[in-house]
């Protein structure tokens, strides 16, 4: 790679700054707690999955607030809704933020972010032994104040923020417990009715018939990406060019702003349907799961052709997913935009000639 002049350094620079457009505040414990009660701090399905913070882990945080020590700040991201108003989303410190609810929350503020169970007893504490074992309304007056009086910094990123650097700041800041996936990262930036559409779709039984996910997979987003694949193969497929993050991120963000709950619902149940009446046994590899590409290939041109001829019936010979032709398009190196619509447009053609 040729050497690249400062200059164009610079304006590259500048030009992905202009897109980062953040504020920052000084917000109480009390009024963090308050908003999540309140609902004005959302906390996205996938994230909730990942709290992970024990009652030691919870307890030394609020033993660091009580004694004065910084804590990292909080990052959010601004949605407004013309219906709900504006609303922060996390982005980075769930833990902090979920421990504050556990221990400070009414039953409302708890229940808002379902947290299971009894609030936090303090735990192991290190200095202030003689909390151990209270809860917040058995701490004194003054000390409840105290702590709810304490100010943590959360950094907001505007809602006109662009949304490929949301998605960004999302992967690079989720640091606490287990990592996220591309499609949970999603389910955070994206939120709303076409990603409540996917997640829903994903436990449907005809879905789950044709889709074989190993154990590992069946809890992280997996499923819901595959959702997310068929509608972004059977919409865009043609426009498709080598990165499969960015053209479910663009395809992902105009669902967004146009779901089309019903349509989708209904094309996705009617292809299914078919699916798992052509597949008895799921679309299955030799190992026994549903490899991704061959979904792509099959699930969406199964509904393209569809979409032409609404009374298919279900195929009786299926031996061409297993064929060299379809090996070739689904295996190896296999995002490219002809191999995407080699893959689709062939199993197109077999459901359509079995009619």
């Amino acid at each position: 790679m040729g050497k690249i002049d400062a200059a164009t350094q610079r304006l590259q620079l500048q030009e992905q700054r202009r897109k980062v457009d953040f504020d920052s505040y000084d917000i109480t414990v009390d009024e963090l707690v308050r908003r999540v009660s309140k609902k004005r701090i959302e906390i996205a399905p996938a994230y909730q999955r990942q709290f992970r913070w024990d009652e030691q882990r919870q307890s030394r945080l609020i033993e660091s607030l009580l004694l004065g020590i910084p804590v990292p700040p909080l990052f959010m991201a601004t949605n407004v809704d013309t219906d709900r108003g504006t609303t922060w989303e996390v982005v980075d410190g769930l833990q902090r933020l979920l421990s504050l609810t556990n221990f400070l929350g009414d039953d409302t503020a708890r229940e808002v972010a379902r947290l299971g169970g009894k609030a936090l007893r303090l735990t192991e504490l290190e200095k202030l032994d003689s909390m151990q074992g209270s809860t917040f309304g058995e701490l004194p007056a003054d000390i409840r104040t105290g702590l709810e009086d304490r100010p943590i910094k959360v950094i907001v990123l505007n809602d006109k923020s662009d949304l490929q650097v949301r998605f960004d700041l999302f992967e690079r800041l989720n640091t606490g417990g287990v990592r996220l996936t591309d499609h949970e990262v999603r389910e955070c930036v994206f939120m709303g009715d076409f990603i409540d559409l996917v997640s829903e779709l994903s436990q449907s039984e005809e879905f789950k018939r044709v889709v074989l996910l190993p154990k590992s997979s069946q809890q992280d987003g997996t499923a819901q990406d595959y959702v997310l694949r068929f509608f972004a193969f059977v919409e865009r497929y043609q426009s498709f060019d080598h990165s499969v993050k960015d053209f479910l991120n663009d395809f992902c963000g105009e669902a967004a702003r146009n779901p089309r709950r019903e349509e989708r619902a209904e094309l996705f149940h009617r292809t299914f349907a078919l699916l798992a009446a052509t597949f008895p046994d799921g679309l299955r590899s030799r190992k026994g799961t549903t490899p991704v590409n061959l979904f792509e290939g099959v699930a969406a041109g199964a509904a393209l052709a569809l979409l032409e001829e609404p009374l298919l019936q279900p195929l009786v010979d299926t031996s061409w997913i297993s064929s060299d032709e379809m090996k070739k398009l689904t295996t190896g190196a296999t995002n490219n935009r002809s191999r995407v619509s080699g893959r689709v447009e062939i199993s197109k053609r077999r459901f359509l000639r079995a009619q």
